[in-house]
């Protein structure tokens, strides 16, 4: 008797794009024996440059037969993204690790739809330019497109104003300017995600709050624009973190009077400390706290000596008069009640009247190194 030759099992993954794009499933043949699939070497070399996604066009060109890609997509060597775009497995686990899953999804999309007057924008465009996200946003692609609206599996193609000074490349993708991307987000995102997003683009100069406002002014009959006019009138580029972010319109909502960003102290002609905030009067500094500062220091150094140095430069400050307010983000949630009434009382006291201290506000923030934060 002929032993039965045995199967190389598919993976989840594989089962699922197969089904959900292509809408079948195949019998199991023998074309399923434990055999690799190899990309051909012209496949390889072009789909190295669009992020490893290739098409069957190439594969037929190259030699490929459906019987063979069928066989691969079962066995789960090769992904099928959407009806005749590939990525292999390898690949897929690279850019997926990488944290950029949805550029290939958007480049899929861009693919398949074949409009060259769209533009990828809204919480996609956002993504590809590296701002802030919301954690619930949706995962489908988003695109915008002047003459045409369309709905499909995992996009969404608004119609609207597309003028040419809103449009851009970067990489292989066209998709909109910073300033469109974030006044189309602002006008579907809550406020703390919006403002975050400016402040963050702001911060790297991706955009200037001019811009922003002119584009607001473009489009200022559509849907919700005015929810984007308030973020923009938000925005602040000296927020150098998210929390930072939040802190400061935690403030506002209170009605508590505003504080300067961002603040050099120097003592006897040395910087001591960047303060988040600062109240003039009473000398009062506001900072925002969050784990990864200590945890994986930005600069260098143990948590415990980073700590450590944060004391005594704090201590410093606090020996000429200098006083502080810490705050972490549980503190401007459910914790927020005792801590609006502590800087109610600090800023009824007036700071010293002569200082050995002096304060010199940045007119903008000034970039992390990755892992920093509060």
């Amino acid at each position: 008797m002929r032993a039965r030759s045995r199967r190389r099992p598919s993976t989840g993954r594989a089962r699922f794009h197969s089904c959900w794009v292509a809408g079948t499933s195949w019998p199991s043949t023998d074309d399923d024996l434990a055999v690799t699939h190899p990309l051909p070497g012209p496949v390889r070399v072009a789909a190295s440059s669009r992020s490893g996604l290739f098409d069957s066009a190439q594969l037929s060109a190259a030699g490929v037969t459906e019987r063979e890609v069928r066989s691969a997509v079962r066995s789960g060597e090769w992904v099928r993204l959407r009806p005749g775009l590939f990525v292999t497995a390898a690949d897929l686990d690279r850019i997926e690790a990488a944290g950029r899953r949805h550029h290939l999804d958007a480049l899929a999309v861009t693919t398949t739809l074949a409009r060259a007057g769209a533009a990828l924008s809204h919480g996609t465009a956002a993504r590809l330019w590296g701002l802030p996200l919301p954690l619930d946003l949706p995962p489908e692609v988003r695109l915008t497109d002047a003459h045409r609206w369309r709905e499909g599996t995992g996009y969404v193609m608004t119609r609207a104003a597309l003028p040419a000074v809103e449009v851009t490349t970067r990489g292989l993708y066209r998709l909109t300017t910073p300033a469109r991307t974030l006044v189309d987000t602002a006008r579907e995102w809550p406020e703390l995600p919006a403002v975050a997003a400016m402040d963050a683009a702001l911060l790297r100069r991706l955009v200037t709050r001019e811009q922003m406002q002119e584009t607001v002014q473009r489009h200022r009959y559509a849907p919700r624009m005015p929810r984007a006019a308030r973020a923009v009138a938000l925005a602040d580029g000296r927020a150098e973190t998210w929390l930072e972010t939040k802190g400061r319109l935690r403030f506002r909502a209170a009605g508590l009077p505003p504080y300067v960003g961002q603040v050099e102290l120097w003592v006897d002609g040395r910087l001591v400390k960047v303060v988040d905030g600062w109240y003039e009067q009473a000398a009062l500094a506001v900072e925002f706290d969050g784990r990864v500062k200590y945890e994986r220091p930005a600069y260098g150094g143990s948590p415990r000596q980073v700590l450590f140095d944060e004391k005594r430069r704090e201590d410093l400050l606090r020996a000429v008069g200098v006083r502080f307010v810490r705050l972490v983000d549980d503190d401007l949630g459910s914790g927020w009640a005792p801590v609006e009434s502590r800087v109610r009382r600090e800023l009824a006291v007036p700071g010293p009247v002569e200082r050995s201290f002096r304060a010199v506000p940045r007119e903008l923030g000034r970039l992390r190194m990755a892992g920093s934060s509060g």
